[in-house]
């Protein structure tokens, strides 16, 4: 599902106009990248929460040529789904 998919959806499903829908997820995304800035989690109820982690330098290794590559630290974004979004998964998804 792209953007513009979901945006449709979602606009469907709560009756709001697709442009009042666009600017609201727009709000709610630049809400949770500012709270990722300050390293904080955000936990999103009966979905899942998602946490910012450090990542430490490490050394990798160029199978081809055997060059040994220093990978700096950085920062991703990890996801950790609530356990009814884990279980419908596991069932398939079907509910």
């Amino acid at each position: 599902m792209n953007n513009k998919e979901f945006i449709a959806t979602l606009a469907k499903n709560t009756g709001i106009g697709k442009e009042k829908t666009q600017t609201l997820v727009n709000a709610v995304i630049a809400a949770m990248s500012a709270t990722f800035d300050d390293g904080d989690n955000v936990t999103v109820a009966n979905f899942g929460t998602f946490e910012p982690k450090k990542r430490t330098e490490r050394i990798i290794v160029n199978p081809s040529s055997g060059q040994r590559m220093l990978v700096p630290p950085k920062i991703v974004l990890n996801f950790k789904p609530a356990a009814n979004v884990k279980d419908n998964i596991k069932k398939g998804g079907m509910e």
